[in-house]
């Protein structure tokens, strides 16, 4: 056994990870990268097929990306956000507000405001506390004030939600694996079901080789149960404050997509009950739920004519899921792919009433008290302001917009697998859902662990990447080569051949 993993296996507690098995074999120990490739410490090569856990956007140890945090440590490279200001950070939440603002000033909400933590957890629980007070601000509670049990305000999100592991964030989810042990630490949120067409108990359409929302027959039950949902809370006097959703697709609920207009019809609900939009694009932002071709041609014929600088050019349909559907959130929750996947840093963005709602006196204590140490630190910062001038370049848009392509036209070799149930693809992200027979959609008990085993056979065949329950998740670099991502397709169409023969 290499000396780095019995260091390892000796001192390290992994995530998620059952680690009885862990103990029970070597762990591949990565040593470095470069693009979509990864290297262990023994020199085995592996092609990262989901972006070290969706993170990773433009691929490992990207030039400009390392340069502008080697430029930054020629500074300094933290100091706190509590009562100082630093260039970086600055010059970052102007971008974001650019990038999260794709109409005209007119139309609202803008999102005006950036708030930096560390991660998606904290980015969730960000909004959620100022959400929470700022409704209870503006519908009379005063701050300082205590609400009642039926007059605090309450969430809603969607069944299999998965928001983050700190408190807040995971009162937020309703994944019972993962939350149930926590239940009495945790306030009371409701939920409403996900759009989950392939498992969808009113989908009355027959199993087909092709994704399920593009056969599916109903009458958009999923969309009636959250207008109900909102009515009913309604009629209590206690309106929702917020519905917290993951747009275009769900993430570890199984990479569940939603069908077209879904996103548009439940937050025009919503906003219809008064309840504000909390967005978590800490998966889907920043390009990964594709591109929309008519931003592409915009985009070069404003080039040409040199109507627009160099770092400008966030269309609609360009970074942000929401916005596909013309969808605008009260807050935008970001982080993994914020820095390139090279640093831990978090957004979240809202708007000025919100901020409003925080301004007073300083005897007022009206002062938003929350924080974090690294908040707006400077490396995350410049790493983040060389991601997105890498995004908004001509080349990135064409290139993630080939791949995305390529992807399509890859996954379709899966369908000719009897134990996959469904092939489902937002942009740059792939679920395959594997099932002991796609003619009855039968799942594999979670005990028989198909999606690890399958996981395993791809990482002997140098693919890694990492199941959500028995969906297989493929997530590539946006650098991945067409033969590369050819070599994820074979390794998991090989993976899941030889586990089920």
């Amino acid at each position: 056994m290499h000396p780095l993993a019995k260091l390892d296996r000796q001192y390290v507690w992994h995530p998620f990870t059952q680690m009885r098995d862990w103990l029970a074999r070597e762990p591949i120990v990565i040593a470095e990268g470069e693009g979509a490739v990864l290297r262990d410490a023994r020199g085995r090569e592996y092609l990262d097929a989901n972006s070290s856990i969706w993170t990773n956007l433009h691929g490992h140890n990207h030039p400009k990306i390392n340069s502008a945090i080697q430029r930054q440590l020629k500074k300094i490279a933290h100091t706190s956000a509590l009562g100082l200001a630093n260039e970086p950070a600055s010059l970052l939440a102007k971008r974001l507000v650019e990038a999260a603002n794709p109409w005209p000033a007119t139309r609202d909400p803008q999102l005006t405001k950036v708030f930096f933590s560390d991660d998606g957890s904290t980015a969730l629980e960000v909004a959620l506390k100022l959400a929470y007070e700022f409704t209870r601000r503006t519908r009379g509670t005063p701050a300082g004030r205590v609400s009642s049990r039926a007059t605090q305000p309450r969430f809603l999100s969607l069944d299999g939600a998965y928001h983050g592991d700190t408190v807040g964030a995971v009162a937020l989810g309703h994944v019972d694996l993962f939350h149930k042990a926590y239940a009495g630490l945790l306030f009371k949120t409701d939920k409403v079901m996900s759009p989950y067409c392939y498992r969808c108990p009113f989908n009355r359409a027959k199993p087909e080789r092709a994704d399920a929302r593009d056969y599916r027959k109903c009458n958009w039950e999923c969309v009636g149960q959250v207008e109900e949902t909102f009515s009913t809370q309604r009629k209590s006097g206690n309106r929702y404050a917020a519905f917290v959703f993951e747009p275009a697709i769900q993430g570890a609920a199984g990479m569940i997509p939603q069908p077209e207009t879904w996103l548009k019809r439940v937050s025009e609900i919503a906003h219809g009950h008064g309840a504000l939009l909390i967005a978590d694009e800490v998966m889907t932002g920043f390009g990964r739920t594709g591109i929309v071709a008519a931003d592409v041609r915009r985009l070069i014929s404003k080039r040409k004519a040199k109507l627009e600088p160099p770092h400008v050019g966030c269309y609609h349909g360009n970074l942000f899921a929401c916005h596909h559907e013309n969808v605008q959130p009260d807050f935008l929750c970001l982080a993994k792919g914020l820095t390139g996947g090279y640093l831990p840093m978090a957004a979240t963005l809202t708007t000025q009433k919100v901020f409003n709602a925080f301004l007073g006196e300083y005897h007022e204590f009206k002062t938003f008290f929350h924080g974090h140490s690294y908040t707006g630190n400077q490396l995350g910062a410049a790493a983040s302001l060389a991601s997105l001038e890498i995004l908004q370049s001509e080349k990135s848009i064409r290139d993630r917009q080939k791949l995305e392509t390529v992807l399509r036209n890859k996954l379709k070799l899966l369908w000719q697998l009897s134990n996959v149930g469904d092939v489902r693809q937002v942009g740059l992200v792939a679920g395959i859902e594997l099932v002991k027979d796609w003619r009855t959609r039968k799942p594999f008990d979670l005990r028989e662990r198909a999606g690890i085993r399958v996981c395993e056979a791809m990482a002997r065949r140098g693919v890694l990447t990492r199941p959500v329950g028995n969906v297989i998740v493929l997530m590539p670099p946006y650098c991945t080569t067409p033969a590369q991502l050819q070599k994820m397709i074979s390794a998991l169409r090989e993976a899941v051949t030889i586990c089920f023969r």
